[in-house]
């Protein structure tokens, strides 16, 4: 059995998608129909930069999703027969969404568009933070989180394997959590680049603001069931589909079980389309597993062989 996966923030980078652009005339048309749909030349900005411009998240988010699903257009592979479930980290489930025809690209965009300003409204700059702990376990993690919250916010934002977790909040319980984590014998503790604290209850705000948006939009059943962030398990419905995403928000991205659920459902290899992040997490919390990082074509063109 095999799982498509999409990756998260924190994967683009200047240039991407330029080459496959160039390559593919299916990728091509996904930059375009994403710029048209935005009303904005996302596609230069992806290519040229510049590099602040394109990390900015209202930026970002619908990006990664471009180049992601451009990646999985030029490949020419039919998603339905080729795999049998799909999942994407935080902003990624979208992507798979958008892979399984639940949003069509279109829709797709303009929901990542509005998901960055609100996540990036949702606390003043400044105020929030995140950090990744490695070396750590859940249940420690958990523990370093509680022990720095001191009455403000401090939790899990992201469960990415056995060996990596994330934590979000308010900056100065996080930054009591980095000091703590390293008493507590984590390997690294280490402030992230990030503009917003995501996937905490601080990011409230943005979580409203994608319920009135998911209101109003059209969504289908997706041709694959999505492992979702929230619950770590299938889902086929459009309407629970539409409630998990809210609560991704400000709840956890349950990366590690997910990844674990679907091995144990079957899944042999995972493919990641248009990054090379997910793979690691995938390959420590299922060793056994196969993983293929798509990112240029010269490994659709590997992959299109191998499957």
């Amino acid at each position: 059995m095999r799982a498509f996966i999409f990756p998260g923030q924190g994967s683009q980078a200047v240039g991407m998608g330029a080459a496959l652009a160039g390559a593919s005339r299916a990728a091509r048309a996904v930059f375009e129909e994403v710029d048209e749909a935005l009303q904005q030349n996302l596609s230069r900005l992806m290519a040229e930069g510049p590099a602040d411009a394109l990390m900015l998240t209202e930026n970002a988010q619908p990006a990664i999703m471009a180049n992601a699903l451009a990646t999985l257009r030029a490949s020419g592979i039919d998603l339905a027969d080729k795999a049998d479930f799909v999942a994407g980290h935080s902003l990624g489930e979208y992507s798979a969404l958008c892979a399984a025809g639940t949003f069509d690209l279109a829709t797709t965009a303009r929901l990542l568009k509005l998901r960055g300003k609100a996540m990036q409204a949702a606390v003043p700059v400044g105020e929030g933070a995140m950090a990744a702990l490695l070396g750590t376990d859940l249940a420690t993690a958990q523990a370093i989180a509680d022990e720095a919250a001191e009455g403000e916010i401090c939790t899990i934002a992201n469960d990415n394997d056995p060996s990596q977790i994330v934590i979000s909040g308010s900056r100065a319980a996080v930054e009591r959590a980095l000091v703590i984590a390293k008493e507590k014998g984590a390997k690294r503790a280490i402030l992230l680049p990030v503009s917003a604290p995501f996937h905490c209850p601080l990011m409230q705000p943005a979580a409203e603001a994608m319920a009135e948006a998911l209101e109003g939009v059209e969504m289908r059943p997706p041709s694959l069931s999505l492992y979702a962030n929230v619950t770590a398990g299938p889902v086929d419905s459009p309407d629970t589909i539409r409630q998990l995403l809210v609560e991704q928000v400000t709840g956890r991205v349950r990366w590690r079980e997910s990844v674990a659920a679907m091995a144990d459902a079957g899944v042999t290899h995972f493919v990641e389309f248009g990054g090379k992040v997910l793979g690691p997490m995938v390959k420590r919390t299922a060793p056994d597993v196969t993983v293929t990082s798509v990112v240029s074509m010269d490994d659709l063109d590997a992959l299109v062989k191998e499957i």
